[in-house]
């Protein structure tokens, strides 16, 4: 897994895990009704990615394409690993309440929780 992505980095990644090879210009129109950034930004968020090992660039011409090199699933279940082993002991159980107390999860969430719960019960036996 690369280096700790950063948020501005995650924005960048979340484009190209949509739409992928894109050439650095294409990534700032996507994100242009989101952020203010313009190409150069993008450009040095590209690099930053590249160096981490998570983008990984082609030439096409006079410009690079840039691909995501790790999948978002992957991404982010490392980041969710990280997240509960830093805050709940590693438990993911405490997470889960604390979503519930705090009032994020909806209805639909609780039932798709409940029919996890469900599957993950019925594969255990």
């Amino acid at each position: 897994m690369p280096d700790k992505i950063t948020q501005a980095e995650f924005n960048i990644m979340d484009v190209l895990w949509t739409e992928a090879p894109l050439a650095a210009s294409d990534v700032a129109e996507r994100l242009s009704g989101r952020k203010a950034w313009n190409v150069r930004t993008i450009k040095t968020l590209l690099s930053r990615l590249v160096e981490k090992g998570a983008v990984a660039h082609r030439p096409d011409g006079r410009r690079y394409l840039y691909r995501p090199l790790i999948s978002r699933q992957s991404y982010t279940g490392d980041a969710t690993r990280t997240l509960i082993d830093r805050l709940f002991d590693g438990r993911a159980a405490p997470l889960v309440a604390n979503l519930a107390k705090s009032g994020t999860l909806s209805d639909d969430d609780i039932t798709e929780l409940e029919q996890l719960l469900e599957e993950l019960k019925r594969d255990s036996r």
